[in-house]
C-alpha cells in the first residue's frame, strides 16, 4: 500500500459508530467540565492501549485539569485579598474604636461634674436642725449612753455568781 492511496473504507457496525460518537462527545465535553476530564483521564491511564489510541484526549483532559487548578488558586488569592480588605476597612477600625472608647470611658466619667450628694444625707441634716427632732436626738443620745454597759459590767456578768446556802 502506498501512502498516496486512500485506504478502502470498511463498513462499521452500529456499535462502532456509537462508540466513535461517544469519544467525539468526550473530546467536546472535557474542555468544559473538570469532573468529566478527571474521569476520562483515569480511564485512559488504566488502559495503555486506550491511552495510546486517544492521546489527544488525554492531553485535553490534563490541560482542563491544569486550568481548573489554576482557576481555583486564583479564586483563593482573590478571596484572601477580599477578606484582608474587609479586615482592613471594616473590622480593624471598628475594633480599634471600640477599644479606644472602652479605655476612654473611665476618663470621660472622671471628667464629668460631681453628682449631687446623697438625698438621704441632706434630709437628715435638715431634720436635725428642726427643734422637735433635735430634742429627740439629744434624748436618744443621753439614753443610749446610760444603757450601754461598760467593760467591767460585761466581765462581771460573764462570771457565775456564787449561790448562797440556806
Amino acid at each position: 500500500m502506498s501512502p498516496e492511496r486512500p485506504r478502502p473504507h470498511t463498513r462499521r457496525s452500529g456499535i462502532e459508530l456509537e462508540e466513535e460518537r461517544a469519544w467525539v462527545g468526550f473530546y467536546q465535553r472535557v474542555g468544559r467540565d473538570p469532573a468529566i476530564a478527571a474521569e476520562v483521564m483515569a480511564q485512559l491511564e488504566a488502559d495503555p492501549e486506550m491511552k495510546r489510541t486517544h492521546l489527544a484526549l488525554l492531553l485535553c483532559c490534563k490541560e482542563t485539569l491544569r486550568i481548573h487548578k489554576a482557576r481555583l488558586a486564583r479564586n483563593k488569592r482573590i478571596g484572601q485579598f477580599v477578606r484582608g480588605l474587609g479586615q482592613a476597612l471594616l473590622v480593624r477600625p471598628i475594633h480599634g474604636l471600640r477599644t479606644r472608647l472602652h479605655r476612654g470611658g473611665a476618663i470621660a466619667v472622671e471628667c464629668l461634674p460631681e453628682v449631687r450628694k446623697e438625698p438621704a444625707v441632706q434630709q437628715v441634716r435638715r431634720l436635725g436642725q428642726e427643734a422637735e427632732f433635735a430634742s429627740a436626738q439629744a434624748a436618744f443620745e443621753q439614753g443610749s449612753n446610760s444603757t450601754v454597759p461598760t467593760m467591767t459590767q460585761v466581765e462581771d456578768s460573764d462570771t457565775p455568781k456564787p449561790v448562797a446556802a440556806a
